[in-house]
């Protein structure tokens, strides 16, 4: 009689859309988050200890201390998302256990975003939604609640990878001037289509743009980088948006800039110490806050889960997994 290779236990640490859990029930023996709750630390521990793959998502993290916990059988991590900063790499790779997570899927989705806060800052759409709502409109004026064209402005750049590029080339169809920092300078066509200026010095870069748009990873070498002396270079009607990961901006210099009106605004849907918001973040009227939900389509959801299945069920083959993360090449 043929015999029944027996299923993986694969533990979701979040609720994930119900086609993709169907899909992971019918394919592995999963264990689910049914109420969507972060899990604690006790969970987590837990979770390593009985899972063959783990599941994880931006929120869990899955650091030395918990890893040291691990179980023999844990050998893959296939995270929920394209950014992996929550996950120890190094301690992973001295475990044995791969890591894997869902990139490209999210570029578009993330690029409409950003270039959504460009507008809302600019045209400063919330503030005009906010004082309708509260019936504070009394009619039209030809000097109220005046935006700034973006039509001719520069947009710098800092990463241009997927998203950076999806962000250059939905700014080529505004009119945008592109400019953008990178590690390394992309290729020449590209460059060429999106009429793009390259600054290798991200300090000179900044000084002259009218729009900061942060699409860069979150590592060690690009925390804070825009930090409290980078962002006093931005000029004082500039712009800066970031919808990549709150580590990378000095927040804290960031809210203080705003209130003081020495800086033109700011559209942010990633922070700090989420789900924390400084509270001058809060009150800064030029800054439009959103709660990290850039990649927040049902079409993206889906193909990252998608993704996560190709890479459990490349893994439990035999075979090495389309999206394996190693450490220091991100």
């Amino acid at each position: 009689m043929p015999t029944t290779r027996k299923k993986p236990i694969v533990v979701v640490t979040r609720k994930l859309p119900d086609v993709i859990e169907t899909r992971m029930m019918e394919l592995f023996d999963t264990r689910l988050n049914l109420d969507d709750h972060p899990l604690t630390v006790e969970q987590l521990t837990e979770a390593v200890r009985t899972a063959d793959v783990l599941v994880p998502t931006v929120t869990d993290r899955i650091d030395e201390a918990l890893l040291a916990e691990a179980g023999e059988n844990l050998k893959l991590i296939a995270s929920f998302g394209a950014g992996v900063d929550h996950i120890d790499l190094k301690a992973a790779k001295e475990k044995g256990i791969t890591v894997t997570n869902t990139p490209g899927v999210l570029a578009e989705d993330t690029a409409d975003m950003a270039m959504a806060l460009i507008l809302a800052v600019y045209r400063r759409i919330t503030e005009g939604e906010r004082v309708l709502r509260d019936g504070e409109w009394h009619g039209w004026s030809p000097n109220w609640m005046l935006g700034r064209r973006i039509h001719g402005k520069r947009l710098g750049i800092i990463g241009m990878g997927r998203i950076g590029t999806a962000l250059a080339k939905r700014a080529r169809g505004f009119g945008l001037s592109v400019h953008y920092h990178n590690r390394h300078r992309v290729d020449a066509d590209l460059e060429n289509e999106l009429e793009a200026t390259y600054w290798e010095s991200l300090d000179q870069m900044l000084a002259r743009m009218d729009i900061v748009s942060v699409n860069c990873p979150h590592t060690p070498a690009t925390y804070h980088i825009l930090s409290a002396r980078r962002l006093k270079l931005i000029q004082k009607h500039a712009i800066v948006i970031n919808t990549a990961r709150g580590e990378l901006i000095d927040e804290k210099t960031l809210a203080d800039l705003l209130l003081a009106g020495d800086i033109g605004g700011a559209g942010l849907d990633v922070y700090e110490r989420e789900p924390n918001i400084n509270p001058k973040l809060l009150r800064a009227k030029t800054a439009v806050l959103m709660p990290h939900m850039a990649s927040a389509t049902l079409e993206g959801r889906i193909d990252m889960g998608e993704r996560v299945i190709i890479n459990i069920k490349t893994f439990v083959d035999g075979h090495r997994p389309p999206d394996r993360v190693l450490e220091g090449l991100l």
